[in-house]
């Protein structure tokens, strides 16, 4: 089994940041509450520079903030579009874009419910236990306008999924009663101050 999959495909090596983020700047990520992330993003529709700079953008400020998965309207901009670098259970590392994704319905007999702990860059501080099928696939267009499908198990799976939530305008807090909500919601009063101090030492640290 390859230890690195970019865009889905098999590659035998891999740097520890994606080429993209040493030409992205960081950008401020949205946080809950925002509207951007409460309604759904548009199709991206016009292929060229600008898109290819934005997921330049994404995946610096991914890595600045330890995240796994980034989608467009996290930094901003309402398009249907995420960006991942996140291992899977057998630690397999999976790196990529999607454009215009959309997950799969699968077959509820062929798939389990994994009641795992879950965190949110727009949710800062916060963890909670948020069940989702231990596989996704999701279906989509690379910067280029070629298609992709992603096929993704365990924490991979439970990312692909959340991301493609983020453009539908949803946030993982949505999948919470109204008691688990508050309780992350403390967790973010609690923690926020920690998260941005970590972020703004991990910006340092790759700007220098």
């Amino acid at each position: 089994m390859p230890s690195v999959f970019l865009q889905g495909r098999p590659v035998d090596s891999y740097p520890p940041l994606a080429p993209e983020a040493r030409r992205g700047s960081v950008r401020r990520i949205t946080e809950v509450g925002e509207e951007v992330l409460h309604k759904p993003c548009r199709d991206v529709t016009e292929f060229g520079p600008d898109l290819a700079a934005l997921i330049d953008d994404m995946f610096l400020t991914m890595y600045v903030a330890d995240g796994a998965g980034l989608a467009a309207n996290q930094v901003g901009v309402g398009l249907r579009l995420f960006v991942y670098d996140c291992p899977d259970d057998d630690g397999v590392r999976h790196v990529g874009h999607i454009v215009n994704p959309v997950l799969e319905q699968l077959d509820p007999a062929g798939r389990r419910l994994l009641d795992e702990s879950e965190g949110c860059l727009s949710v800062p501080g916060a963890t909670m236990a948020v069940p989702r099928p231990d596989l996704a696939v999701v279906r989509g267009l690379d910067k280029d306008g070629e298609p992709v499908v992603i096929e993704g198990t365990g924490y991979f799976a439970r990312c692909l999924a959340h991301e493609t939530d983020h453009v539908n305008g949803h946030v993982y807090l949505d999948r919470l009663s109204k008691r688990e909500r508050k309780d992350a919601l403390r967790q973010v009063v609690d923690r926020r101050e920690e998260v941005f101090a970590r972020r703004a030492a991990k910006t340092a640290a790759l700007s220098g």
